[in-house]
């Protein structure tokens, strides 16, 4: 049996909403003995999702993190919200995380809802298993749930355990590689039994399809399954842990993290397969003698600063070293909100850095630089215009939200200027309710927010001219200044363009310029109120004064004449319309189809999703007015799994 590292590691606990992450981030701490459980084995739940939002919500709404030691090795574990909302903390999680453990329900008709996490592991080459919780069940069927499972996986998954049924429903397991039975005991460790009678054919057959799995990409073992020559139990071990190692096969366990069955059995297969950070740091091309620090999380944490939660992937990090040229105050271990200050701390191990302001999310650290995260955020999905409920507050909500989206890299905020509003972008109605609820629990800013107004443009379906005269006398110089213009619609997308035909010198070429603001000064607001596009206006003729003639006397005259011939040429409203693309399980296309349609839109086409067995992504054009609150229908429809790309197209009359 291949030795384990002791360098630390890092686990990554993830999974969809309702499977029981943050149950099983705790059981393993409580199996690793840093964590005190309640009496039956269930871990004391006082550490993780502490948040007001959390506990408001009764759900994980940002990242857990605690460190532990097992069997004298050094492990830091990161539980991540499972809402498809906040799923930006996952994949800034990954960033750092040398396996992952992705925790799934035993319902085979659910295995789409983790087709995403699956997949984004399967991206960054990140080596990964599957936890099946709640499988205490008596209706759970480890064969029905694998063929259900590896249907959402591109990687072969591997079952490296069998259950024990009685009486109706699951008691232990077999571990197909030592070949041993265990029982799950009420709030105690499982005991060793000898195995069953009842299981042993079904042992055999899955222990046979566990060998060939990893004898595809072993031609050792390969050729002593041809000879009928049964691998040692270390021989097997080491070829799991290799092949995990390697993001070849994906291990499959099972238990009930309430009821700490499994979770034993789990954590000892972490530590004896799961790779340390020198397979991070060579997957992400890092390596190097020089100190680097990855951060993945930014924290507000109230007086005490800005909180940046990394990683020291190379080098060793000391008390008073600088990192990007600047020293942090602290260097601390991470329980939770607990933060326990240390000196010295080598690659593979988790920090809290305190009141390092530079650092931002994804940042990669060294001494006197660093290079910034090169992978996008999450594009935003929804939206909402918002205001201070009190104008007073407008400098601190801007202040205030600019911490939020220090924390969340997948919010943003944008300034609308035809609607002269603010607009906060998100991933959900969940996602920005989450971020109102912050600001108002941290700084007691209260926000209103409302559907943003939707860009409606105008423009003219027939030519029109008008001719304006300007004049104005109030004592002294007066302002004078006269305009023939033409105006002419073009084809969409084509914009506005000034021009002029002026002969003899009727509008002195110096007055151009204030002419052409004038017009741009009404075609900002036509007369249906919205800006005006895809119009040629040109100057045709006109008069000065030699006394009373200005460039502010022009601008007038070129404005007042452009509201004039708008007027005259027959304005229409014009609708933006976006390309959307919807990305959803083969399942759900007719859903899909019946949300564009009640929507106004107009499929374009369907295609397969590239690199994801049984997803397509279906094309259409929408009106942007319909867009607002489509990721939810879109999510309700799918269960939760389906997403859209989404961008500007054409103006479309209304």
């Amino acid at each position: 049996m291949a030795s384990s590292s002791h360098s630390p590691r890092t686990a990554l606990i993830c999974g969809p909403y309702l499977s029981g992450k943050t149950s099983l981030f705790e059981a393993l701490l409580v199996e690793a003995g840093a964590l005190q459980p309640h009496a039956g084995g269930q871990s004391a739940f006082t550490m993780a999702d502490h948040s007001p939002e959390a506990l408001a919500h009764g759900m994980s709404t940002e990242m857990n993190v605690a460190q532990a030691q097992y069997l004298g090795e050094d492990w830091s574990f990161i539980d991540v919200p499972g809402s498809v909302e906040l799923g930006q903390e996952m994949r800034d999680a990954m960033d750092v995380a040398d396996v992952a453990v992705v925790v799934v329900e035993p319902e085979p008709d659910k295995a789409v809802t983790f087709a995403a996490h699956l997949k984004a592991l399967e991206e960054a080459e990140i080596p990964h298993v599957i936890f099946i919780n709640k499988f205490d069940r008596h209706d759970a069927s480890a064969r029905e749930l694998m063929e259900a499972f590896q249907a959402v996986s591109s990687k072969p998954l591997v079952l490296r355990e069998v259950p024990i049924h009685e009486d109706g429903k699951v008691t232990g397991y077999v571990d197909l590689v030592s070949e041993r039975a265990f029982k799950w005991e009420e709030g105690k460790p499982s005991t060793l039994i000898k195995l069953p009678e009842a299981v042993k054919d079904r042992e055999e057959e899955a222990r046979t399809e566990m060998l060939e799995s990893l004898a595809d990409f072993d031609d050792g073992l390969l050729e002593k399954l041809l000879e009928d020559v049964t691998p040692t139990t270390g021989e097997v071990y080491d070829d799991m842990a290799k092949e995990l190692a390697e993001d070849l096969v994906v291990p499959v366990f099972f238990g009930s993290a309430t009821q700490n069955h499994g979770v034993h059995r789990l954590m000892k297969s972490l530590r004896h397969d799961a790779p340390d950070v020198s397979a991070t740091v060579a997957r992400q091309g890092l390596e190097g003698d020089e100190t680097r620090v990855k951060v993945f999380k930014t924290l507000q944490a109230g007086h005490a600063g800005k909180l940046s939660l990394a990683r020291v992937m190379t080098g060793t990090l000391k008390a008073g070293d600088t990192l990007d040229g600047a020293r942090p105050a602290g260097i601390n271990n991470v329980f939770g909100q607990k933060l326990s200050a240390v000196n010295e701390v080598p690659a593979g191990a988790v920090v809290g850095l305190t009141k390092l302001d530079s650092a931002v999310t994804g940042d990669t650290l060294t001494n006197d630089g660093r290079t910034p995260c090169e992978r996008p955020p999450l594009p935003a999905a929804y939206a909402k215009a918002i205001k201070a409920a009190s104008r007073s507050d407008d400098v601190k909500i801007s202040d205030n939200l600019k911490k939020l989206m220090d924390e969340d890299r997948s919010l943003s905020l944008r300034f609308d200027a035809v609607n002269g509003v603010q607009v906060l972008e998100g991933q959900g109605d969940m996602h920005l309710r989450l971020c109102m609820e912050r600001l108002e629990n941290r700084a007691g800013l209260k926000v209103d927010s409302e559907a943003p107004e939707v860009s409606y443009r105008e423009t003219i379906r027939k030519p029109a001219e008008k001719r304006v005269r300007h004049k104005k006398q109030s004592g002294g110089h007066g302002e004078f200044g006269e305009v023939a213009i033409k105006i002419t619609p073009v084809g969409r997308g084509e914009g506005n363009s000034f021009a002029e035909t002026i002969h003899g010198g009727s509008v002195p070429r110096q007055y151009f310029p204030a002419v052409e603001n004038g017009v741009n000064d009404a075609l900002a607001k036509g007369p249906k109120g919205y800006p005006v596009v895809d119009v040629s206006v040109t100057l045709t003729d006109g008069k000065s004064h030699s006394v009373d003639s200005s460039e502010m006397a022009f601008r007038k005259a070129g404005a007042q004449a452009m509201r004039e011939a708008l007027a005259d040429a027959k304005p229409v409203q014009l609708e933006p319309i976006n390309a959307v693309t919807f990305q959803v399980p083969d399942q759900f296309i007719a859903g899909v189809q019946k949300i564009v349609s009640g929507r106004r839109g107009h499929i374009l086409g369907f295609d397969t999703r590239d690199g994801w067995p049984g997803w397509q992504e279906v094309q259409c054009h929408m009106p942007a007015a319909e867009m607002g609150d489509l990721i939810m229908e879109l999510r309700s429809a799918t269960m939760g799994v389906g997403s859209f790309k989404s961008e500007f197209d054409h103006l479309q009359d209304m």
